[in-house]
């Protein structure tokens, strides 16, 4: 017997969370699931976009935090403690240095940005910048899902916030490492 994605389950507009409840398709909680993996997805582009080869392993691990960290939304409230008894894999401080680490190492090589940035100097630059406001929205749904019978742990709130500066920063080096000495980095 064969394996298909096609389960039609969906057809009526709802989906399963994690561990089987079924919740409509525009949940709060579900379009904050979503937004996550639109993050990755963009991770995935900046990654395959050309960045610096010293970022890639950066972005691929930050690719398995984010299905940890949707893992972990992807349960019912009443099933939080469930899913942290389970070896699911999560996020957890590690996850956050990693990001701080790599924020102050960017910080450390004293990249120049002056007023505003404005995205599309360069292809892997307009891919970081496209993940950071996809993040940004990432922490938008997330700041939500309180209001909606959800909690969201504050390792989670921090971990989205800190990796859209990361990707700020991100940006920022790929414009001025990939554009020419002469060239500006702002029209």
């Amino acid at each position: 017997m064969s394996f298909s994605i096609t389960t039609r389950r969906g057809d009526d507009g709802t989906t399963s969370l994690l561990y089987g409840q079924r919740v409509a398709k525009d949940h709060a909680q579900i379009e904050a699931l979503g937004t996550c993996d639109e993050l990755n997805v963009a991770l995935g582009l900046a990654r395959a976009a050309g960045s610096d080869a010293s970022s890639a392993p950066l972005l691929l691990a930050i690719q398995k935090d984010l299905v940890a960290l949707m893992g972990e939304l992807a349960c019912a409230e009443t099933d939080v403690a469930r899913y942290g008894d389970s070896k699911f894999p999560k996020i957890d401080d590690s996850s956050l240095a990693r990001i701080d680490a790599a924020a102050a190492a960017l910080e450390a090589r004293g990249l120049r940005f002056d007023g505003w940035a404005t995205p599309g100097a360069t292809p892997p630059a307009a891919a970081f910048d496209n993940a950071r406001v996809v993040a940004r929205r990432c922490e938008r749904r997330l700041a939500g899902l309180p209001a909606h019978g959800r909690t969201v742990s504050p390792l989670i709130m921090s971990y989205v916030n800190r990796l859209s500066d990361l990707l700020w920063l991100l940006a920022r080096e790929a414009e001025q490492t990939t554009l020419p000495p002469s060239a500006p980095t702002q029209p």
